[in-house]
């Protein structure tokens, strides 16, 4: 039976390698639509979750995992060994930055080194992770290559990055339409046909995969330039004693030509942060300098530091010095409602006003743990969220909010603290002469 058949009958046996954050919800979404899916993953704890049922990601409910586990639909190895028996294998992996912010691909070719080892005839393989443009064919593909088969006729492959926002309800992974481009026509259409087979909204065939792998990097770059950009305003604003939430909020009255964007401690996350300096890397082979972006880039870099300005600011209205004085951190997550820090504005501030002297606590109802690393510090240190009540608020000399999780009181925080400098705006009354708003 050809790929295709198979796809369309939901025999097609399907690997994902990688199941964090992008690669166990895509899993589950695959398993639940009736294919059987192979989870790999270098994690043996993962692994060993995965098969239990209990899921270690918000947006996919242990109850789900449970379910298409029961219903032997799907299974998680610590090995490569199912990708001999894979029919499609989706690549799911990091895509970090080295310490010189240079794109670390050796996730992706230690991966395609195990695919190139199981290659077969008329298997697909897919790349999902952020990269930049050229990864699949310069990356992938010259390493399949050496395997004698032929792409297009022999196996198949293209690139279609994750579209995921966690903690979204509204758009959840089969809601939001897909890009696609294979390095042949054949290759798109059968990715095409795959996806369309789990995902409700759109699948959008492109010319090239340099064409997806470029679409992710520009939706994710749109973001970064606008929200540093409402950053650098908003430092603006504060000097001149403009409120900038109040100016976005009026901002957003107009019915076209506006879209809001707020200010933040750092824009964090895996992808968004991380993208242009992809892209960076990738202009210079053409001796091209993407300046306007690059300063995106150091204007999210520069945040934490504007952050701690305002917090020895506040300290010294009280006259407090910042060495000794004690600061809770109200949320270490990078986003609302998730209990992801990678990339968080936390596991810069936080290294930064210990180094300062400062006694530090955090409070995030989502991240129990926070293991810190940072050229601020001597060696690595190890925080626990504190247990919360607003009583206890007293005893610290001020709160910084890094992340305002929902479903929190927010009248009793700055109620019940001293002082409290907000980065998320997560105190919307200005009558309170406690607060300090980014």
């Amino acid at each position: 039976m050809n790929l295709e058949k198979l796809i369309k009958s939901k025999k097609a046996k399907v690997a994902v390698i990688g199941v964090g954050y992008v690669g166990l919800p895509t899993a589950v979404e695959i398993a639940q639509a009736g294919f059987q899916v192979f989870a790999i993953d270098i994690k043996k704890e993962r692994v060993d979750l995965v098969n239990r049922g209990k899921s270690y990601i918000f947006d996919v409910s242990s109850k789900e995992l449970k379910k298409v586990v029961k219903a032997k639909k799907l299974k998680a190895f610590n090995n490569h060994a199912p990708l001999k028996n894979s029919d499609i294998v989706l690549i799911c992996v990091p895509t970090p930055l080295d310490k010189n912010k240079v794109p670390d691909v050796s996730y992706i070719e230690k991966t395609t080194e195990e695919i190139a080892k199981n290659l077969h005839k008329n298997q697909l393989i897919i790349l999902e992770s952020s990269t930049y443009p050229g990864t699949t064919r310069e990356v992938i593909l010259a390493k399949l290559r050496e395997t004698g088969l032929k792409v297009g006729k022999d196996f198949f492959l293209a690139y279609s990055p994750e579209r995921l926002d966690p903690t979204n309800k509204q758009y959840k992974l089969k809601d939001v339409s897909r890009v696609v481009g294979g390095i042949t026509k054949k290759c798109t259409n059968l990715v095409v046909k795959f996806y369309q087979t789990f995902i409700k909204a759109k699948i959008v065939p492109l010319s090239s995969t340099e064409a997806a792998e470029m679409t992710k990097i520009l939706e994710n770059t749109f973001r970064l330039v606008n929200i540093s950009m409402i950053n650098e305003l908003g430092l603006l604003c504060s000097k001149m004693g403009i409120d900038i939430w109040e100016v976005i909020e009026a901002a957003k009255t107009k019915p076209y030509g506006f879209m809001p964007f707020y200010p933040s401690p750092k824009c964090g996350g895996h992808c968004i942060p991380l993208d242009p300096f992809y892209l960076e890397h990738k202009a210079k082979e053409y001796n091209f300098w993407i300046r306007f972006i690059e300063l995106a880039g150091e204007i999210n870099e520069l945040m934490p530091h504007q952050v701690v300005t305002r917090v020895i600011w506040a300290l010294n209205l009280k006259k407090k010095p910042v060495r000794n004085s004690k600061i809770l951190v109200w949320g270490v997550a990078y986003k609302r409602d998730v209990g992801d820090v990678r990339g968080s504005a936390a596991e810069e501030i936080i290294p930064d006003l210990l180094k300062k002297g400062a006694k530090i606590d955090y409070f995030d109802p989502y991240v129990k743990t926070l293991a810190l690393k940072n050229s601020f510090l001597k060696k690595p240190v190890s925080l626990r969220s504190i247990k919360y009540s607003p009583k206890m608020l007293k005893k610290y000399d001020l709160v910084l909010i890094l992340t305002d999780h929902s479903g929190l009181d927010y009248d009793k925080l700055v109620k019940n603290a001293k002082f409290v400098v907000d980065t998320r705006n997560a105190i919307k009354s200005r009558k309170h002469k406690n607060v300090s708003w980014l």
